[in-house]
């Protein structure tokens, strides 16, 4: 109704102008893939979801929680208004699903991984009617479809803080981090838990170790028993398994985990770890369905959101001070006065890639992280 009241209004303008001898200027096109134009009953919404893995595993583990928190919050029934695509590949089983969930009714459907986004896109122009969001995804900012979305968190500002814990639990200065792919949000993800370690720690280096997969216990094990040989005191992780924190817990080290607390599963090695609460972007997205308001076609939020954190310090391991330290920088990245990136930072080629005095994020509000550069002081091993 706002869209053509404003069309109406347009075209009065157009014909006043007109009527004057002015050549008039074509209204500029509203973006109609920001959102729904008309609110869902709550009764009526269903959602779907396409996962990489299950409830087992601890990524898509968070994301189911905050789905279902986020819905119960909203007055909505998980059991009854959700339904779940689990264990669905980055191939052509996801566009399967996707296709499923539409035809199954939904008015949204969520995808998990990266490699989802590509089938998101492909389907999405069939279905004008339903808004795909993506999560990890970069195409929708850009794509010139109605109804597609990308969605992640600053994962970074938490990976900053917890590298806080590593640099100061390491005695050999050498921290290791099992990571899955080189990808940007990989990247920029490690260089924030380098820095972080770094912030307190100048003398420390990281070595990273490559899986080329997002959840693999076995190769996340046996990259961090390559790394713990390298003399790797510290073990932390863009992996999806807590394989490199009992690996670390048998060799006698540490870790900093991802995306769940790992203390249970290492209770002599974890030491915190980075997560993602998913629940503020689930929250906000089909809030926004029941309002008929727009869905950012491009969202990110961090600590100041709670869309990121650190779950609890392992108390009877972090170095004394940890909390403090951590504490101090979280009030830094809130206030302003630290950035993740911060200059001066110089590159392994020597080359400084960000000055003193200023600080990078490109496309900082943006979900997909554009950070590709590799520092001084960090050692890709693969």
């Amino acid at each position: 109704m706002k869209k053509l009241l404003a069309l109406f209004m347009a075209l009065l303008l157009a014909a006043a102008l007109v009527a004057c001898g002015t050549e008039p200027t074509p209204p500029a096109e509203e973006n109609e893939g920001e959102g729904t134009a008309v609110a869902i009953a709550k009764e009526d919404l269903k959602v779907g979801m396409v996962l990489i893995s299950d409830k087992s595993d601890a990524y898509s583990g968070n994301h189911i929680e905050g789905m279902e928190k986020a819905m119960t919050d909203l007055g909505l029934n998980p059991e009854t208004q959700l339904i779940m695509k689990q264990n669905v590949g980055e191939s052509a089983d996801c566009e399967t699903a996707i296709r499923e969930l539409a035809e199954a009714g939904c008015q949204v459907i969520f995808s998990n991984s990266f490699g989802h986004e590509n089938y998101m896109v492909s389907v999405a122009p069939e279905f004008p009617e339903i808004q795909f969001c993506a999560a990890t995804g970069y195409q929708s900012a850009t794509d010139d479809m109605d109804n597609t979305h990308n969605y992640f968190a600053r994962i970074y500002e938490a990976r900053y803080l917890s590298g806080i814990a590593a640099g100061l639990k390491t005695e050999t200065n050498k921290i290791g981090y099992v990571a899955a792919k080189p990808f940007a949000e990989v990247i920029s993800g490690y260089t924030a838990f380098y820095l972080g370690a770094k912030s307190v720690n100048p003398d420390v280096e990281m070595y990273v170790n490559y899986t080329q997969e997002w959840s693999d216990a076995g190769k996340e094990s046996t990259n961090a028993q390559a790394l713990i040989d390298l003399g790797c005191d510290v073990i932390g992780q863009h992996s999806d398994t807590t394989a490199p924190a009992t690996t670390a817990e048998g060799a006698g080290v540490f870790s900093v985990g991802y995306n769940a607390d790992n203390i249970p599963a290492a209770p002599n090695a974890a030491l915190t770890s980075a997560r993602i609460n998913w629940s503020v972007y689930y929250n906000y997205a089909l809030n926004a369905l029941l309002q008929g308001e727009a869905i950012e076609q491009d969202w990110c939020e961090g600590l100041a959101s709670d869309a990121v954190y650190l779950s609890p310090l392992n108390e009877a391991l972090v170095a004394e001070g940890t909390a403090e330290a951590i504490e101090l920088a979280q009030q830094g990245i809130l206030d302003g006065s630290i950035h993740v990136f911060d200059g001066p930072l110089v590159d392994v080629e020597g080359n400084t890639v960000v000055e003193e005095g200023s600080f990078y994020y490109e496309n900082e509000n943006s979900s997909a992280p554009t950070w590709d550069k590799i520092l001084e002081g960090i050692n890709v091993l693969s």
